[in-house]
């Protein structure tokens, strides 16, 4: 087994038993009987052994072997080396242009188009990583092409679509909405970051009025609306950085209401002004966003409908080899989702819409696997 250099200060007697004493230094293994160490409790960092123990460690160093000695089997910490969807649990209520907010694990859909536009335009549902649940609560104002931010208990609701746009803006607590200030530029399909009581809402579709593809850029401080610097590229029905404060953000893609009514452009903002940077290896209108400033998720859109990924490492876009199970368009506008659990919503393939969740695990992350035979 080679020699022990460091760690113990103990004494290997003559039949291999170890007495705690003060021996150091090196130990040749020809001294070591292997049946009278099960007493030892620590062993120096190149002393690899496999260690039972009653659940996962966690966090788990890449390349741990452990024994779950409560599931009886043998685990392995691995790193995938690309992004993967799996399915989630179903949205009660098939809809698409639905505002959201929250995590993987505990998010927030709320208004939105689907079949009877009445009904789903107000409706909330909360999920808890592996189904939705309707609430009693509804939005004040029913709506879809919604933008929301915040949290599963502290989201915002701002914008939308009635036809016409609407500015107003609707507050959530856990339990119900409440009417919290109103836009100064109505508008609705606009990129969202940030908290319920620091957020940020840029460019936006401002139908009726002329030209539709609105530059405007709003800050909320939880109140009410403070209008800030434009973006470069005026555009509505883009992605954003979801999980982004409101100071640094990112927007991307889009409609710029002119032919081909597609852009990939990307733009990063600082908190006071936008830069265009790097852009999308695919053009698209209405897809969906999440992440931060240097690591964002872009994901489905049209034209043509898709459910490709790309990621974002702060300085360009680098196309995932998996994409969505269902391709779709106009799904959940704003939660906080992470470039390494993202989810995304409801939306359409096509004409009707779906009630699909869907969710990202990143590149690089850890996960255990367990260890087969065959």
């Amino acid at each position: 087994m080679g020699a022990i250099t460091r760690g113990f200060a103990n004494k290997v007697l003559g039949n291999g038993a170890i007495d705690a004493t003060g021996l150091s230094g090196n130990i040749p293994a020809s001294n070591v009987n292997n049946t009278s160490v099960t007493n030892i409790t620590s062993l120096p960092a190149s002393f690899e052994v496999i260690e039972s123990t009653a659940s996962d460690p966690s966090p788990a160093a890449t390349g741990t072997v452990w024994y779950n000695s409560t599931s009886a089997v043998m685990k392995f910490q691995s790193v995938t080396t690309a992004g993967t969807w799996a399915a989630g649990g179903n949205l009660n209520t098939a809809r698409n242009s639905l505002g959201g907010s929250g995590t993987q694990t505990a998010g927030l859909g709320f208004g939105g188009y689907g079949p009877g536009f009445g009904p789903s335009g107000n409706m909330t549902e909360s999920y808890n990583g592996t189904s939705w649940t309707t609430l009693p609560a509804t939005l004040g104002t029913g709506r879809y092409q919604i933008s929301g931010f915040g949290t599963q208990t502290a989201a915002v609701a701002a914008g939308g679509n009635l036809p016409p746009s609407t500015g107003s803006t609707e507050k959530w607590n856990g339990t119900s909405w409440t009417a919290s200030g109103s836009l100064n530029t109505p508008g609705f399909a606009a990129g969202t970051f940030g908290t319920h009581t620091a957020g940020l809402l840029a460019a936006r579709d401002v139908f009726p009025s002329s030209p539709r593809a609105g530059t405007q850029t709003e800050a909320y401080n939880g109140t009410s609306w403070t209008s800030l610097n434009p973006v470069n590229t005026g555009r509505q029905s883009v992605g954003a950085s979801n999980g982004a404060p409101q100071t640094a953000g990112l927007i991307f893609g889009g409609n710029p209401m002119s032919p081909p009514n597609t852009t990939s452009a990307t733009e990063s903002w600082n908190g006071t002004n936008w830069t265009t940077v790097s852009s999308l290896n695919t053009a698209r209108r209405q897809l969906m966003g999440g992440g931060t400033q240097t690591e964002a998720l872009a994901v489905g859109g049209q034209t043509p409908v898709t459910g490709a990924t790309e990621l974002w490492n702060g300085s360009s876009w680098t196309t995932n080899p998996n994409s969505m199970g269902t391709a779709r368009y106009l799904g959940n506008r704003g939660g906080s989702n992470l470039q390494t659990a993202g989810i995304v919503f409801g939306g359409s393939p096509g004409v009707a819409q779906v009630a699909a969740t869907e969710e990202f695990t990143g590149p690089g992350v850890a996960v255990s696997k367990t260890v087969t035979v065959s």
